[in-house]
């Protein structure tokens, strides 16, 4: 039987995987684009902190795991298929609230988008390098910090938001 509120929950589940969908098309853009005009390790100056920089990681998070003898490629899809999936149930469970909606976008789109690279690629796309005089961090790309935003908005939500009392 219709349900008006449960029409409504899926019609916001569907933008909030639109939303997803665009973020994911973003990273992808951004990565072929370095791919196709850079050549590995080039270094295009943006601003005095600013780099851009066309590497692939076969690791994780700051290259954790990346001298790895290549059976990471394979964990860190397994780990990002079940990540995706349990951020789906997670956007689904939540939709109405759109700042732990946003949250879970973020990081699914960032899954997603590194999962791709993973998969396709066997390593990911790195190409944002920020530095400053003898301070230099891990080059990362749109995905990387989209997981970074949203888990600051979960991060946040989790410590600061109130929620009802049900006692």
């Amino acid at each position: 039987m219709f349900s008006p509120s449960r029409s409504l929950g899926t019609r916001t589940y569907v933008r909030w995987l639109a939303l997803t969908l665009m973020i994911v098309i973003l990273d992808q853009y951004t990565k072929r684009i370095i791919i196709e005009t850079m050549g590995p390790f080039d270094v295009k100056d943006v601003f005095p902190f600013l780099a851009i920089v066309f590497t692939m990681n076969p690791g994780a998070a700051f290259s954790f795991l990346a001298d790895a003898s290549g059976w990471q490629r394979w964990f860190f899809s397994v780990v990002a298929i079940i990540a995706v999936a349990l951020l789906l149930v997670m956007l689904y469970r939540n939709t109405k609230d759109r700042l732990l909606s946003l949250g879970f976008v973020l990081i699914l789109a960032g899954a997603i988008g590194n999962l791709i690279d993973r998969v396709l690629l066997g390593a990911v796309v790195d190409f944002i390098l920020i530095h400053w005089r003898n301070f230099l961090w891990p080059a990362f790309n749109v995905a990387d910090s989209c997981i970074t935003i949203g888990a600051g908005i979960l991060l946040f939500d989790g410590l600061f938001r109130k929620r009802p009392d049900f006692t």
